[in-house]
């Protein structure tokens, strides 16, 4: 069986998980006690921040470890939001965890703006300066797409919106980026910044929010005042640990080189197939996103499943109909129905990949012939 769904999720690597049962098992004492055990755990989740800013190439702000990417945005913006005529701004093309909650924001009566993205997949710029002003009190935005793998010009967006709305704050959703593409969060200028370990090869349930000033976020949990008292409760000192020894093994720039290496075979192996790939003027090569006409994704995807793993989009939102991503892009509902996506790891051989397009294609003629 081939393993091509590592935009939803990636295996723990041995080294992550030695150090997660290390800091479970012996080093387990709770960080916010004071005995001399407990100290040296609450010094190591300090040098544990550091080791983290430095991976993200920022000097300035704060880190705040949370449960994943969702609870993080959820944070960076929940913990943005201000009483008044204040403006919230959003992409259309946003993962569930922020689409879902700008919509909730917009239920109670925020006034909520979504910024269309281009046929590329990317944010359209010029609507973004649109509308932007002096009320806007918050932009979110993801850097990598996690269905389409587009890369917005985070550097771009943040330009404008110093220009147009000075008091705003710039969160991006960098999920599918980092570990992923080489980056230095401080030549992007933005406010806050969410990530989740288990998309390179880290636990599930532990992720962090980088925030350049902690002092206009507002704490969304009560409790006894841990990770600076925004996000109170135990840390998950064992995940955290795993986080980092997951994150500072990946060479990012060779596995980067590996991936694309590897999406080319992919879509080598495709060619002439009539299966159309959802096109980026700029993409990661760890997603692709594929149409196969004619035929519907799910049944295509349990045909594969006892071979080839391969997904329909967001794992947070695959067992819903649609794709809002894809119709953002203009895409209509029967090529939507027909969408696949494909995602790599540098662990995985030329050959492999190679022999999965294969798989993949001989059942997508065998699904078509059944369908006559």
């Amino acid at each position: 069986m081939i393993y091509l769904d590592n935009a939803a999720t990636t295996p723990l690597s041995e080294r992550a998980a030695k150090e997660q049962v290390l800091w479970a098992c012996e080093r387990f004492y709770n960080p916010s006690a004071t005995y001399v055990q407990a100290t040296k755990v609450a010094f190591a989740l300090t040098e544990a921040r550091g080791r983290l800013k430095k991976l993200l190439g920022v000097k300035d702000g704060e880190i705040i470890f949370t449960s994943g990417a969702t609870e993080a945005n959820n944070l960076a913006i929940r913990g943005s939001v201000r009483e008044g005529k204040w403006e919230y701004v959003f992409s259309s093309a946003e993962h569930a965890s922020v689409d879902n909650l700008a919509k909730a924001l917009e239920r109670e009566g925020r006034e909520v703006k979504f910024v269309p993205i281009k046929k590329t997949g990317k944010v359209d710029l010029e609507k973004l300066e649109e509308v932007l002003n002096e009320k806007t009190r918050l932009v979110s935005c993801m850097f990598v797409n996690n269905v389409t793998g587009a890369v917005n010009d985070v550097a771009a967006i943040a330009k404008i919106i110093r220009k147009k709305a000075p008091k705003a704050i710039f969160h991006v959703d960098g999920v599918q980026a980092f570990c992923k593409l080489p980056f230095k969060l401080s030549n992007l200028d933005v406010d806050a910044f969410s990530l989740s370990a288990h998309k390179f090869h880290g636990p599930k349930g532990v992720g962090a929010l980088y925030i350049k000033n902690k002092a206009g976020l507002k704490n969304q949990v009560y409790g006894g005042g841990q990770e600076f008292g925004i996000r109170s409760g135990t840390e998950n000192v064992p995940g955290i640990m795993a986080m980092l020894t997951a994150a500072e093994e990946l060479d990012v720039k060779g596995r980067l080189e590996k991936a694309e290496l590897l999406k080319q075979a992919f879509l080598s192996e495709l060619e002439g197939a009539g299966i159309e790939l959802v096109k980026t003027n700029r993409s990661s090569p760890y997603i692709a996103t594929f149409i196969f006409s004619g035929v519907n994704g799910e049944t295509l995807v349990r045909m594969l499943e006892n071979d080839v793993i391969v997904g329909r989009g967001s794992a947070c939102s695959a067992k819903k109909s649609g794709n809002h991503v894809l119709e953002a892009m203009g895409y209509n509902l029967d090529q939507i129905k027909g969408a696949i996506r494909v995602s790599f790891d540098a662990a995985l051989s030329e050959q492999e990949v190679r022999d999965a397009a294969k798989i993949v294609k001989q059942k997508y003629y065998e699904l078509v012939e059944k369908l006559k």
